[in-house]
């Protein structure tokens, strides 16, 4: 069986402190202004705007290139001759993947990334994503936060949960950012995608968002405590933190597993935690209260911690778990 950790918090509500809310939902704050459309000054970058302001800002971001009528036969994505001319070198170094014993890496200068980014690892993350949602029966998050007006999606991966959260609110702004560029092209109108490093000192403006997305990235950051303080500042205050993370290790009732320290199941969570320790990048970051604390230091409030448990077959006589399970084993 394996295990898997989720935390909501919500950010301090408006007011003179941030004494904590005597209700286990944050107050909703006064709305707020809309977001600086893309032109204004502290926004992502569009993408012919990017090379321009290359000497002006250390750190920028693309957004989605725009439908185009005359790329409607074309189905290659991001690498299609849609672009721009004077974004061609960036575009082509994005793309430019590492080759590693048959499978394709992600080349983003300023980190590395333990997982591939090619067809099969990418088909795997939409199937996670299929049974991540049966586990939280049918449910894309679990934040208490019914009409989300502005999203973001930290390591959006394929975009698949920013398209679905983007399809069932069409009210609602949707934003997913990630290190690769390997999100479809044809997405709803309020879903839009940047390239980005969320290690970073985020470039979006102080309470962007409302509901701020991330989902397995154990192993994938340096500094957990500094990514949520980053979530804290892009949150407005009332919004919510959801953050969903995988434990690695299996676990089983069976005494001839479970008290056997060096047990195959056991040895395989021991390699994968010790070589993303060596990488100075946890994977542990789903056990022993890490998230709790990390988000409380951030300023969070309100943190709710569930654990999950998932069968590592089809045999659980939960239907729901079943289903998860079988949907699981094809990756």
């Amino acid at each position: 069986m394996s295990t898997s950790q989720e935390a909501s918090a919500a950010s301090p509500p408006p007011g003179p402190s941030y004494k904590k809310s005597p209700s286990p939902r944050s107050p909703r704050s006064p709305k707020s202004p809309r977001s600086p459309d893309s032109n204004a000054p502290g926004s992502p970058a569009n993408l012919e705007q990017v090379i321009e302001q290359t000497n002006e800002q250390q750190h920028v971001t693309a957004d989605q290139v725009p439908f185009d009528e005359s790329d409607i036969d074309s189905d290659e994505g991001i690498d299609n001759e849609s672009f721009v001319s004077s974004t061609a070198s960036l575009t082509s170094s994005m793309l430019e993947y590492r080759q590693l014993h048959g499978r394709t890496f992600q080349s983003y200068k300023s980190t590395e990334y333990w997982g591939p980014n090619d067809d099969r690892q990418n088909d795997g993350l939409d199937i996670a994503h299929h049974f991540i949602t049966l586990l939280l029966g049918d449910k894309l998050y679990e934040a208490p936060i019914d009409e989300p007006k502005r999203v973001l999606d930290v390591g959006t991966g394929t975009g698949i949960w920013a398209i679905d959260v983007a399809d069932a609110h069409p009210a609602a702004e949707v934003t997913g950012f990630d290190i690769s560029p390997i999100q479809p092209s044809w997405v709803p109108p309020n879903c839009k995608f940047h390239i980005d490093d969320a290690q970073l000192e985020w470039t979006y403006p102080p309470a962007s968002f409302d509901l701020i997305h991330i989902r397995a990235l154990y192993g994938s950051i340096a500094d957990w405590p500094k990514l949520y303080g980053e979530a804290f500042k892009a949150l407005e205050p009332g919004g919510y933190l959801e953050n969903f993370e995988f434990t690695i290790n299996l676990r089983s009732d069976i005494p001839s597993v479970r008290d056997d320290p060096k047990h195959v199941f056991k040895q395989w969570g021991q390699v994968f935690t010790e070589a993303m320790d060596r990488l100075g990048k946890t994977a542990e970051i789903g056990l022993d209260g890490r998230m709790k604390r990390y988000m409380e230091q951030a300023g969070f409030e309100d943190i709710v911690v569930k654990d999950y448990h998932l069968p590592c077959g089809g045999w659980s006589s939960d239907p729901r778990l079943r289903r998860a399970r079988r949907s699981g084993r094809h990756r």
